[in-house]
């Protein structure tokens, strides 16, 4: 197959799956080449590395508009990805293409990209835009609290300024569901990401699981230290502050908590430090770290303590299980398809004493951690390799491209 890649990705989770997805497929013979805009991170696990990757103008900058800014803001981003994707696809419709593999984009989950082509277009949606359908503290639709005055001024002025945002937003929210029309199959990662999508764009997804690259993630066998280790961005969706409390609730000498990631919110940043300095936790954040550092961590901690809110798939804990590390997860979103309780890791409530219970177990018991970690690099080897997760894509695409029917099972 001929395949055109578009995303717009920042680091993380999502940039490694595309990354491994672009190889596998070039290992398999296809040809593929990439556009995105100047907004993607083309530094992080660059393309350009494996194929032609062609950056396209997205007139996009943030403005302060008086009153209105949120919901100017929004228009002016609508119409600057649409005209981006209108060019990227007058280009790749150019150079003779059998199929869109399209994936997601920051601000807009959905791009219009689909709408630009006459080949058939797959998108690989790591998840909806959840600040449109989640509670993220809150749901933005959610009216503004009762004023004590109805007629103040200042009231009149938020209700105002309330009602463009939601406005906005609702205009944000209707071009996603007419661009996610656009594909001929949505493709994610998981159960509970395919509930996601048919709960915000009220359609179908493929499930289409992911793999980790087991000649990076490889179990060294090193001596465990006593260290609690995490991974994701800096970020309150994150929940590293949960983790911080999990570990204050541990009894002395508590282990450290290094914690990874690839970009970080300076304000929670901040906070996280100054929690773990009011709790007695010795925690070690490392912002972009290289592969080499993440996997001598992953070998050397005594677990990896994983609470996400609603987190669609996560790479993470299966890259842990590929260095032998047991995973203590919060049971909720994607995880619970890939950490299966007393077999890789432990799955706990969310709840910290919940979790530090689980990470005092495994630290007061190696042989049960060993164990744990050992069958987590045996399951990743199984089922979770890049290879498996290549052979998967592939099949998907070329079912898009020949038009094949639908299997009976949505699961691969």
């Amino acid at each position: 197959m001929r395949i055109a890649v578009w995303h717009n990705l920042p680091s993380g989770g999502g940039k490694r799956a595309l990354y491994d997805h672009v190889r596998g497929l070039t290992a398999r013979g296809h040809t593929v080449e990439s556009w995105c805009p100047p907004t993607a991170d083309k530094s992080y696990l660059p393309l350009a590395q494996l194929v032609p990757e062609h950056t396209v103008p997205l007139n996009w900058s943030p403005k302060a508009f008086p009153l209105t800014r949120a919901y100017g803001a929004t228009l002016h981003h609508l119409k600057a990805i649409e005209d981006h994707c209108r060019s990227c696809g007058e280009e790749i419709g150019r150079r003779n293409f059998d199929l869109l593999f399209a994936n997601s984009s920051s601000v807009v989950a959905v791009a219009p990209i689909a709408r630009y082509l006459k080949i058939p277009a797959v998108i690989y949606l790591g998840e909806p835009c959840r600040m449109l359908y989640e509670a993220m503290p809150q749901l933005p639709w959610v009216a503004l609290d009762r004023p004590d005055s109805w007629g103040s001024p200042v009231y009149l002025k938020r209700r105002f300024g309330d009602a463009l945002r939601v406005r906005g937003l609702r205009i944000q929210a209707r071009e996603e569901v007419r661009n996610a029309r656009a594909f001929a199959s949505i493709l994610v990662n998981s159960c509970f990401s395919r509930e996601s999508v048919l709960r915000a764009y009220g359609l179908d997804a493929r499930v289409c699981y992911l793999g980790i690259n087991q000649h990076l993630f490889v179990n060294r066998h090193e001596r465990r230290e006593r260290l609690v280790a995490g991974v994701g961005t800096f970020a309150p969706h994150k929940n590293i502050d949960f983790v911080i409390r999990a570990v204050a609730e541990l009894k002395e000498p508590r282990p450290r908590l290094v914690w990874i990631g690839n970009d970080a919110d300076a304000a929670y940043m901040d906070r996280l430090k100054m929690l773990a300095a009011s709790t007695g936790v010795g925690f070690e954040p490392k912002v972009r770290v290289s592969d080499s550092e993440l996997v001598s961590i992953l070998n050397r901690a005594a677990t990896m303590a994983y609470a996400p809110r609603l987190e669609p798939f996560g790479f993470a804990p299966l890259e842990a299980n590929a260095c032998g590390l047991p995973v203590i997860a919060v049971a909720e979103g994607g995880v619970r398809e890939t950490i299966i309780h007393g077999v890789n890791g432990l799955q706990v409530e969310h709840d910290p004493k919940a979790m530090a219970e689980a990470i005092q177990c495994l630290l007061d018991r190696p042989d049960y951690a060993r164990e744990l970690g050992a069958n987590g690099c045996r399951m990743v080897a199984e089922r979770w390799t890049v290879d498996s997760a290549a052979d998967r894509l592939e099949s998907r695409l070329l079912e898009a491209v020949h038009k094949a029917p639908p299997e009976s099972c949505v699961v691969s």
